[in-house]
């Protein structure tokens, strides 16, 4: 059976992703509970989805709709003044972000959004955006991190058809075997693309147990390019800075980057993820020393 092979879930997860993209961007009423342009938010989260609400936080405020922060949910400083505060887990049952909104309750408007409509955090925000087409069986996240990311997009008043496009051709391709077999990844990204570089890094991490690393992209150059070499590669989510590839490509490393949405790009680094865990004999709906959700005794 098709359910026994490893990494089943995550791959009907993956290949899911643009139809939840669309989903998410009809979503209209559920856009309408986020925190109104003009209002001044942090965004929490954990993993996977403190770097979905770093590149939302970048999005947010450059767009022009409000000062936004982004914050792991253990590490908030949330006495600032904020208007709303979004709460963004999968399971809905993340400890840190349970005990950060039951501490704001009553005092910070608080906006969840959650997979697991089941999930206890639903009780404790004020507005609920629930995403249950979304939510998956593998423990590494792949579809909820992205349509999340998505609605998010949608709400600002994106247009994700081309998102969409490209996610679609990225999923119709051939495997890269030289991709999937290199020594080491390094990930970057520059103004919202520093939190899927963040997310891609993870992502590989998880599932094939890789070296990887990530920075902003005009950080690289400051340090992390020492590793460099052939064999080796650096993978630039959206426009890189003027010259770095040949800098890198100067180290023997491959340059890697796609004139494509990079909320596709990812897609593509779940792809590549999923088939280097494969071929290492790993299981990637079940890593090494992880569990679907972190929830820490009392």
């Amino acid at each position: 059976m098709t359910e026994s092979l490893p990494g089943a879930h995550m791959r009907e997860e993956l290949h899911s992703q643009p139809e939840m993209w669309a989903r998410a961007a009809d979503l209209t009423a559920e856009q309408a509970l986020l925190p109104a342009s003009g209002a001044r938010i942090a965004v929490v989260g954990c993993g996977t989805s403190w770097f979905m609400a770093q590149s939302y936080a970048a999005l947010r405020e450059s767009a022009g709709h409000g000062e936004t922060d982004a914050y792991a949910a253990s590490e908030a400083f949330l006495d600032r003044g904020y208007d709303a505060v979004v709460a963004l887990t999968r399971s809905g049952t993340t400890s840190e972000v349970l005990e950060l909104v039951d501490r704001i309750k009553g005092r910070i408007p608080t906006v969840g959004v959650i997979g697991d409509p089941d999930s206890p955090l639903v009780s404790l925000v004020d507005d609920a955006v629930l995403l249950p087409f979304a939510d998956e069986q593998s423990v590494v996240q792949t579809r909820f991190a992205t349509t999340a990311l998505a609605l998010f997009r949608a709400s600002l008043g994106e247009d994700l058809s081309g998102a969409i496009a490209d996610a679609q051709a990225v999923l119709a391709e051939d495997g890269d075997d030289e991709l999937r077999d290199a020594e080491q990844y390094t990930f970057l990204g520059r103004g919202w693309t520093i939190g899927l570089a963040h997310e891609a890094a993870l992502k590989l991490r998880e599932s094939s147990q890789s070296w990887t690393e990530a920075y902003p992209s005009m950080d690289y150059r400051h340090g992390p390019i020492a590793i460099a070499a052939p064999g080796r590669v650096t993978w630039q989510f959206g426009e890189a800075p003027e010259g770095l590839s040949a800098q890198v490509e100067a180290t023997g490393a491959r340059f890697e980057q796609r004139t494509i949405d990079p909320l596709a790009d990812l897609v593509r680094l779940h792809r590549t993820a999923l088939d280097r865990a494969v071929a290492r004999g790993l299981d990637p709906d079940q890593p090494r020393n992880l569990t679907r959700s972190v929830i820490l005794d009392a």
